[in-house]
């Protein structure tokens, strides 16, 4: 698309953040690379920005046309200061964007489903994407990569629940699609990879590509949420064991036609990126 701005990726050094700002600058478009710290990532001008400092937005904002959204960690209601934010982006010329929301959350769902709704309202182009499980949760810093490195285990209360896991690269080629295009998606875009995998499934492939004993053990709800709860709030350790259980429950068994309809390419499998990503992390 033709465009005068730059474009504000907020969030910039995070998993799907760090990767769509990488192929926005590989495809030559100007992008500021906003985060707490500043984001020095290559052929990005870094910007200071923190969601609950409200004096960072003006600087961040200034000559940028569209945003990359990730909503704050582990902020049960994200929409107070998000709202503010967009607000302002909106009265002082942006026209697109684009926000990092979730499968299991819904337009008007609770946390950032109530910023999906206001989204429309804000922006005459926009979009939302609704990614399922990141396939990185098992290969990078998340817990149960961590869990795989350090015991070989994978800890659900997913039971046999499948999931259509999907590539943060691939994210962030929809992102990156979301953010240039001639037009906007103007809709909710739910993302996944080529197939629905069990837990059980991806222990025997990371078995298979790193030769090293993989198990997925099995935990009810309870013992997942009180798990968790050693390492963060019971609140949202309850919350996360019971998306757990939603996955037994079936609401993740599903794959979407999202990333090839976008980039004109089919979704990375997990083998694929397992691969990828265990080479890179070697």
């Amino acid at each position: 698309m033709t465009a005068t701005g730059s474009i504000l990726v907020i969030g910039a050094t995070g998993t799907t953040g760090s990767r769509t700002t990488a192929q926005l600058v590989a495809a030559g478009h100007r992008v500021k690379a906003a985060g707490r710290r500043g984001a020095p990532l290559p052929g990005a001008e870094p910007v200071h920005f923190d969601w609950y400092d409200p004096t960072t937005f003006a600087a961040a904002l200034s000559g940028a046309d569209r945003l990359y959204l990730i909503p704050p960690l582990g902020d049960p209601a994200p929409a107070t200061v998000m709202l503010p934010f967009l607000r302002q982006a909106r009265a002082v010329g942006v026209h697109r964007a684009v926000l990092l929301s979730s499968s299991a959350i819904p337009e008007g769902g609770p946390a950032v489903g109530t910023v999906h709704q206001a989204l429309p309202g804000l922006f005459d182009q926009w979009a939302v994407l609704r990614p399922s499980w990141f396939m990185q949760n098992f290969t990078s810093t998340h817990a149960h990569a961590d869990s795989i490195r350090a015991y070989g285990v994978i800890r659900t209360a997913a039971g046999n629940g499948r999931v259509g896991f999907v590539d943060a690269d691939d994210i962030a080629a929809v992102a990156a699609r979301a953010l240039t295009d001639d037009q906007a998606p103007n809709a909710g875009l739910v993302l996944t990879g080529p197939e629905a995998l069990g837990h059980d499934d991806i222990a025997d492939i990371l078995t298979q590509v790193s030769g090293r004993p993989v198990v997925h053990r099995h935990l009810t709800y309870e013992q997942m949420r009180d798990h968790l709860a050693a390492k963060m709030p019971l609140e949202f350790a309850a919350m996360l064991a019971g998306m757990d259980r939603a996955i037994a429950e079936g609401a993740e068994d599903r794959t979407t036609d999202t990333v090839q309809r976008l980039t004109g390419r089919p979704p990375h499998s997990f083998r694929v990126v397992a691969e990828r990503e265990l080479a890179r992390n070697s």
